[in-house]
């Protein structure tokens, strides 16, 4: 008898084949029959209607400090996601001296815009090295599965103390310590390593991170540890020195490539968007990663699924008048106090004709291309605009701030200003900083559809104030295998593409499919209704935190293990989610 079977549903099975209807056997959380299940079962659900497909894995999130704390792991886990992988960019909370805890904070909450309040009281700690982190973590019970890279940040500061932070080239000694941590780290199942070389990362303080400018010297010597392992990933975040020309992308890609050759074979993925400043650079870095494979080596390219967009609010990290004199005067005030201060038509007035004094620079996180944006607010109101009841990732340049001012004739300024304050102050404005160039998401279906393409980007756990991009998975089946009348990407490929090809990446052969003999995460999904609905503010992080979640329509069941983590859009409070050691 089957614990659970699964009757009438429409098989997607994550091979990219043609949908078929069948039935789904379920026994001690493996799959044993699919297409025909004749036996009995302990339970039945009927999916008639609805798409059957494995569950999602998620290579790209930042849980690292929230999953000490949180056993829910969402947003990622009300979005179809039953294995996510943390430790991405290169920051995270493992190997750590005691005495380094504040500063592998700042780092996440810089880096990564999670209140640092939050991790300070939030994080448990009670380790030290990477393999006590992940017993720390596998003692306790998630309602997802994950895996955790070793983060190059974290090992830096571990070995090289302040001299991690005082932008120092690592001595031989430092780099044959860290290759020792990560080789121990790998051994003890760690996914991988990850490294993050972004100028517009900054720690809290506004300081640069510690790998950000490591050689590709120290790159390679940490890459020998995996030499003879069959398991473990690279995972790389860089911007290529893009305000300069094809000679510092080229030294950059031979950075990583110094790396990749150093790693004894092992795969590499390289985040990949589209950025103003260059807007075919995305195209070299598939192109490097074409001849990088014709070489022998394995690279993959991790594109998000829309806009790389910011959310701007009251409530939000980042808005268009925060560096504005009037409204610094208010910004401590409780919410419902300073939206009643701005409905003040003096104010108002003031306000709209007000400078904004710089806010990114030396002891701020925030990137110099915050300050850019509040000193150009009528340029960049043209890819501005409301993020609506209904959200709409990929608006037209007619809906924006600046054309809705061009057709009024009203000030840009005093439109965005009187938007902030809709639904009590609590709406939200999106700003798509990456992937929009061309006021579209054609140059996203260019990557997507890229054979060395990955899903990834998600930052799940990050960016809290100003991203809630952990709903990607969702936005690939409505936005790309639905809604979008030019270039439609099968549901079946989307489907391969977020759970077989990112398990079979990061070197899980257990899931990604629906198929017998492997694990039974499996999602039923109302495919014709599933929708996004718009992100709402919690404030349910320690210390009084809030972030940005987002909840969806249409998942009718999530499994994990055969067992039910979510129904219906809502967490059942099932909890088989564990840690996931690589090479086990």
């Amino acid at each position: 008898m089957y614990d659970l079977k699964i009757v009438g549903g429409t098989i997607v099975d994550g091979t990219g084949n043609d949908r078929y209807t069948g039935d789904i056997g379920i026994k001690d959380g493996t799959i044993v029959a699919v297409g025909t299940a004749d036996e009995g079962a302990k339970e039945t659900l009927d999916a008639k209607g609805a798409v059957v497909a494995p569950g999602f894995v998620d290579i790209h999130t930042h849980y690292d400090g929230q999953i000490s704390w949180d056993e829910e792991l969402a947003p990622s886990s009300i979005h179809g996601v039953t294995t996510c992988a943390m430790g991405s960019c290169g920051v995270g909370f493992a190997p750590v001296r005691p005495s380094d805890h504040d500063k592998l904070v700042e780092l996440m909450e810089g880096v990564e815009d999670i209140p640092g309040t939050a991790l300070s009281e939030g994080i448990s700690w009670g380790w030290e090295s990477f393999p006590e982190y992940m017993e720390v973590l596998d003692r306790m019970p998630h309602t997802i599965d994950f895996m955790a890279h070793v983060p190059h940040d974290a090992l830096r500061v571990y070995v090289m103390g302040e001299r991690a932070v005082a932008e120092e080239a690592a001595t031989p000694d430092d780099i044959m310590q860290m290759r020792q941590l990560l080789r121990a780290a790998l051994e003890a199942g760690a996914a991988g390593f990850s490294t993050g070389r972004s100028d517009n990362h900054r720690s809290a303080v506004g300081d640069w991170t510690p790998a950000s400018e490591a050689d590709g010297k120290e790159l390679a010597g940490i890459a020998e540890a995996f030499q003879g392992l069959s398991h473990g990933v690279l995972q790389a975040v860089s911007d290529f020195n893009i305000m300069h020309g094809d000679e510092h992308f080229d030294a950059e890609w031979g950075v990583l490539e110094e790396m990749l050759g150093a790693a004894g074979g092992r795969p590499m993925s390289v985040s990949t968007m589209q950025r103003d400043h260059n807007p075919n650079q995305w195209k070299w870095i598939l192109d490097r990663a074409a001849k990088a494979n014709e070489k022998g080596h394995e690279v993959r390219c991790q594109v998000g699924a829309r806009g790389i967009g910011v959310m701007l609010g009251l409530q939000a990290t980042f808005h268009p008048f925060m560096g504005f004199p009037s409204y610094k005067k208010i910004s401590q005030l409780p919410l419902a106090e300073r939206v009643a201060a701005m409905r003040d038509p003096e104010l108002r007035a003031q306000m709209i004709h007000e400078k904004s004094d710089p806010v990114a620079g030396d002891g701020s996180m925030l990137p110099p291309l915050a300050d850019y944006f509040l000193s150009n607010l009528e340029m960049v109101a043209m890819r501005l605009f409301r993020l609506g009841e209904k959200p709409n990732y990929e608006p037209s340049p007619t809906e924006s701030f600046g054309a809705a001012a061009m057709a009024s004739g009203e000030p840009v300024l005093g439109l965005i200003y009187d938007a902030m304050l809709e639904q009590d102050g609590e709406a939200l404005l999106y700003f798509p900083v990456y992937n929009y160039t061309g006021m579209s998401l054609d140059a996203v279906h260019e990557m997507l559809t890229h054979p060395l393409a990955l899903p990834g980007l998600s930052d799940g756990g990050a960016h809290v104030g100003t991203i809630c991009d952990a709903s990607f998975t969702t936005f690939l089946m409505t936005h790309w295998a639905r809604d979008r009348e030019r270039g439609r990407i099968p549901l079946e490929r989307i489907i391969q593409m977020q759970a077989a090809d990112t398990a079979r990446f990061i070197g899980l052969n257990d899931r990604g499919l629906v198929k017998p003999g492997l694990r039974a995460d499996l999602n039923i999904i109302d495919f014709d209704n599933l929708e996004l609905l718009p992100p709402t503010m919690l404030k349910d992080l320690p210390a009084g935190g809030q972030r940005l979640m987002q909840y969806a329509n249409g998942y009718v069941a999530t499994l994990v293990r055969g067992e039910a983590i979510a129904r219906n859009g809502k967490l059942t409070g099932a909890r088989p989610g564990r840690l996931v050691r690589a090479g086990r």
